[in-house]
Formats: C-alpha cells, structure tokens, sequence
C-alpha cells in the first residue's frame, strides 16, 4: 500500500511535468485532475481517455487500480483491479490539436468496474496507467469468452514473495 509521502511525491511528480498526465473525463465530469475528488455514482461507467503527442500508427492499452482497498487503513487485499483495455486507438481530438482521443477497437481484457469502497469505507484513490501495446500482443486472445465479466476474487492482485 502506498504511503501518504509516496502519493505526495507522485502527485508532485505530475504537477512538474502535466504533459504526462493521462487525461479523463469521468461521468460529467470533465477533464479530471489527479487527486481530485469524484462521486461513486459518476464513476460508474469506464472513463473516457486522452493524451497528447501520440503516434496515430500505435496501439495502446490501460490498467485502472484501486489502490485503497478494501479500506485505506486496511490493504490487505488491495489493490483490486479495475480495468485492463487493450486495443485503444488514439483519434485526433476534434477541439484540441495537440490531444488524441483513445477510442476501443478489442475486447477487454478485464471489464471496467466503477468505485465501490465498502460502507464506513473513506474515499478510494484510483490510478490509470496507459502503455504502449506491445505489437504482438492479442488482446482478443486473453479477452473472455463472449464479454464474460470478471469477478471480484479474480481481481485481488496478489504478490508473492521469493523465499
């Protein structure tokens, strides 16, 4: 679990350089700033994504994190995974010539879940991180079968420890 001086150092990171700042427009909310404050229920349906300088001949996928959970006090299960989306394709924005519009082209790998941090839970921090698709990747090939939805044990990334 992160601690509140690496999440500082992190969003001070992104204050000194915007330009790697993935861009979201989550719900009706547009234009999402790190650390900003979201409700659940604007959440709930996968963001839209943009980012500047890409090249338009490239592939790229997402991973979305709940880096809080269960509870931000209490990590053990966290972080919960919340989307991995291959096969995004950046689109010139039609309003910002130096942006691209990452626009879904293959099924997911895991399908997008919005906020749900149990009751007495405080706010959860969630993180996207956006690569650069290898070229050999098949996203088709580790999507479900039929858009089968991911379940929540499935989610828990768990990391082992070499003894």
């Amino acid at each position: 679990m992160p601690t509140n001086n690496s999440v500082k150092k992190a969003l001070s990171l992104i204050e000194a350089d915007a330009t790697k700042v993935l861009g979201l427009n989550v719900g009706q909310d547009r234009d999402v700033q790190p650390g900003q404050y979201i409700p659940r229920a604007d959440a709930q349906s996968p963001p839209e994504l943009s980012f500047g300088n890409l090249s338009p001949s490239t592939t790229y996928m997402v991973i979305g994190l709940d880096i809080d959970a269960p509870f931000p006090s209490f990590g053990v299960l966290g972080p919960i995974l919340h989307w991995i989306q291959p096969g995004l394709q950046p689109t010139p924005s039609e309003t910002d010539s130096t942006v691209h519009v990452l626009k879904v082209t293959t099924p997911f790998v895991a399908n997008y879940i919005g906020p749900a941090p149990p009751p007495g839970s405080s706010p959860h921090r969630y993180i996207f991180f956006l690569y650069e698709q290898p070229a050999s990747f098949e996203g088709k090939k580790y999507a479900p079968p039929g858009g089968q939805k991911l379940g929540n044990m499935h989610r828990m990334l768990r990391v082992s420890r070499a003894k």
